[in-house]
C-alpha cells in the first residue's frame, strides 16, 4: 500500500474540481492583471419600463391582499444539470415569472420576496413591498468574469444589472448575498411579534432548507413542530398563485396570441418537410426537428415535448420518442406548441393525412372527432361550467361509437357515471387551462377549475380524440391503428369562445387543401 507522501497530488484533488481539468484555464498573476483592464465601460443608460411591469404589479397586489402580515417567498429555481457539467436551458418557476414578468433565462437562483408592511404602506397601497433578489453579473475586473462557466459574462454573455432590472420592472432589487437575512429575519410566531413565512416549495432545495431551518430555530417547541400545518401554509400560497392565473390579463392574452401564431408557423414547416419525412427511417424525428427549429427561431423554446406520432403511435397519448417511420397511407398526429419569450405557450393538435388525402375510414373517424370538438365549442359559453365542455364532446363521441356498433351498451348507459365504456377510446379530458404552463393553473381548487364557471379572460384547450389501437380486439380491424385528436386554443370572451388557433384548418377537406397548397408553393419555389 502506498503511503500518502508518495501518492500523486491529483489523487487529493476534490471530485467536484476535476471537471475543470480539461479547461487549462490560465491562473498567472500576469494573466489576471491583463484580463482585468482595457474593457469598454458598460452603458449607463437604463432601459425603458417593460410593457408587462404594470400588469405584474397588479398581480403582486392581488396576492398581497390574500396574505396580509406574512412574508411570501417565491423562488425562480436553480439551474438543473442535464449531464455532468452541462445544464438544461434555464426556465423559471411559473409563479415567479407571473409575479415578476420575467421570462427567458436571466435569473437562475433569483427569489422574489413580498415583505409585509403596515396597512396601506406597501407597493401600490398594498400590504407588502416586493424585492427581487438575484445575482448580477460580476465586473470584468473579477475572476468570475472569465472563470465561472455558469455565471461569468465571458461564458454566458451579459445579464442585466440590479439597476437595469429595477428600471425594467418597476420592482426593487437587491443582491442575492442579502437573501438569507431577508428570508430569516424576525421569523417566529405572530403572537410574540414574529413574522410567518409562506414558501413556494420544491422549486429550490436550498431555499426550502433555509426556510425550514428558520422555522425550526424560532419554534416554541422545535421537537413537536407540526410539519403538516407548515406544509398547508405553503400549499395555500401555491394554490393562490395558480388560481391567480385562471383569468388572463390583456398582456397575457397578447402573449398567447403570439405563441399561437408562432405555432401555426411551425405546423406549416412540418407540412413542408413531410415529403422528406416519408422517405426517412425516422420520419417522426424529421417532423419534430422542423417544428423545433421554428420554435427556436421565433420563440424561446418548445412549450412541451412535441408529439409527432404516425400510424399506431398516434394512439399513444404522449408519444414523444418520435422514432417511427411515417407511411403515406397513415395519419400523423402532431401535438406541439411554441413557448414565446414571455414563457406563455400554445398547445395545438392537428391530425394530418401523411400522403395528403384521408382514406374513407380515416375521414369517418376524423369527422367524428371534429363534431365532438364543435360540440365542445358550442358548450363553452359564459356562465357554463368548465366541465360542460368535456360532457358535450364525449357525448358526441359516445353517439358515434354507438352508431358504428362499437359500444357494448347504450349511449345513455355509457355516458352515465357508472358506465363510461366509451372512454376506452378517449381516456383523457377534453380541456385544460393554458398559459405559462401547458397545463396551467394545475394547483387550483376543483371548484374553481373543473367545476369553475367559464369567465371572460380564461384561456383553455378543446381537444377531443379517438384512439383505436392496433392491438384492440374490441373493434373491427378497419379501425385499428387510427388515432385522431383535434386541439384548439380558446379565449373566453363576454360573447363566447374565440378560437385563437383558427388559422390552422380543421375540416378534413380544408386540411387536404391546405397541405396541397403548401406543397404547390414549395414546388414553385424549387422551380424558381
Amino acid at each position: 500500500m502506498k503511503d500518502a507522501e508518495n501518492t500523486p497530488t491529483s489523487a487529493f484533488q476534490p471530485l467536484e474540481e476535476r471537471v475543470n481539468n480539461r479547461s487549462q484555464r490560465p491562473s498567472s498573476d500576469a494573466f489576471k492583471a491583463f484580463m482585468a483592464g482595457n474593457w469598454a465601460p458598460a452603458s449607463q443608460e437604463l432601459p425603458k419600463r417593460d410593457a408587462v411591469a404594470g400588469y405584474a404589479a397588479t398581480r403582486r397586489r392581488a396576492i398581497s391582499g390574500q396574505f396580509k402580515g406574512e412574508r411570501l417567498v417565491i423562488p425562480a429555481g436553480p439551474l438543473k444539470v442535464r449531464s455532468n457539467d452541462c445544464d438544461y436551458r434555464f426556465r423559471p418557476h411559473s409563479g415567479f415569472a407571473h409575479l415578476t414578468g420575467l421570462g427567458l433565462d436571466h435569473e437562475p437562483d433569483a427569489v422574489l420576496i413580498l415583505e409585509p408592511v403596515a396597512e396601506g404602506k406597501g407597493d401600490d397601497g398594498g400590504h407588502h413591498r416586493a424585492t427581487l433578489y438575484f445575482r448580477p453579473l460580476a465586473g470584468r475586473d473579477t475572476e468570475q468574469f472569465y472563470a465561472d462557466s455558469r455565471a461569468g459574462e465571458f461564458w454566458i454573455g451579459a445579464r442585466p444589472t440590479l439597476a437595469e432590472f429595477e428600471a425594467r420592472l418597476g420592482l426593487a432589487t437587491a443582491h442575492i448575498d442579502q437573501l438569507e437575512t431577508a428570508i430569516t429575519k424576525d421569523v417566529g410566531a405572530p403572537e410574540i411579534g414574529g413574522i410567518s413565512i409562506r414558501l413556494v416549495r420544491k422549486v429550490d432545495e436550498n431555499i426550502d432548507a433555509l426556510v425550514d431551518t428558520a422555522r425550526y430555530n424560532t419554534a416554541k417547541d422545535p421537537d413537536n413542530l407540526d410539519l403538516a400545518v407548515l406544509d398547508a401554509l405553503d400549499e395555500k400560497l401555491s394554490e393562490a398563485l395558480s388560481e391567480l392565473r385562471l383569468l388572463k390579463d390583456d398582456w397575457e392574452i397578447e402573449q398567447m396570441k403570439l405563441a399561437v401564431a408562432a405555432t401555426v408557423e411551425g405546423f406549416e414547416e412540418v407540412v413542408k418537410v413531410l415529403p422528406r419525412a416519408l422517405t426517412h427511417a425516422r420520419g417522426e424525428r424529421v417532423v419534430e426537428g422542423a417544428f423545433f427549429a421554428r420554435a427556436r427561431e421565433v420563440g424561446n423554446e418548445l412549450g412541451y415535448d412535441t408529439i409527432a406520432a404516425s400510424g399506431n403511435n398516434a394512439t399513444v397519448l404522449h408519444w414523444t420518442r418520435n422514432t417511427g417511420k411515417i407511411h403515406a397511407g397513415e395519419l400523423l398526429l402532431l401535438d406541439a406548441g411554441v413557448e414565446a419569450d414571455s414563457l406563455y405557450t400554445a398547445d395545438i393538435t392537428r391530425t394530418l393525412p401523411a400522403g395528403g388525402k384521408f382514406t374513407d375510414i380515416q375521414r369517418k373517424v376524423y369527422e367524428a372527432v371534429l363534431d365532438a370538438a364543435d360540440a365542445g365549442f358550442a358548450a363553452a359559453q359564459p356562465g357554463a361550467k368548465f366541465s360542460d365542455i368535456h360532457t358535450a364532446a364525449t357525448t358526441v363521441l359516445a353517439e358515434r361509437l354507438a352508431a358504428w356498433g362499437l359500444l357494448p351498451v347504450t349511449v345513455e348507459e355509457a355516458i352515465s357515471p357508472e358506465g363510461q365504456q366509451h372512454r376506452r377510446w378517449m381516456p383523457h379530458g377534453t380541456s385544460h387551462h393554458l398559459g405559462l404552463d401547458v397545463h396551467d393553473c394545475a394547483q387550483a381548487k376543483r371548484e374553481l377549475y373543473l367545476d369553475g364557471i367559464l369567465t371572460e379572460g380564461m384561456v383553455f384547450t378543446i381537444e377531443p380524440g379517438l384512439y383505436f389501437k392496433a392491438e384492440d380486439l374490441a373493434i373491427p380491424e378497419e379501425y385499428r391503428g387510427i388515432g385522431v385528436r383535434i386541439e384548439d386554443d380558446v379565449l373566453m370572451t363576454a360573447d363566447g369562445p374565440v378560437n385563437l388557433s383558427a388559422a390552422l384548418p380543421r375540416k378534413a377537406e380544408d386540411v387536404q387543401d391546405w397541405m396541397a397548397g403548401i406543397y404547390r408553393e414549395a414546388d414553385g419555389a424549387l422551380e424558381a
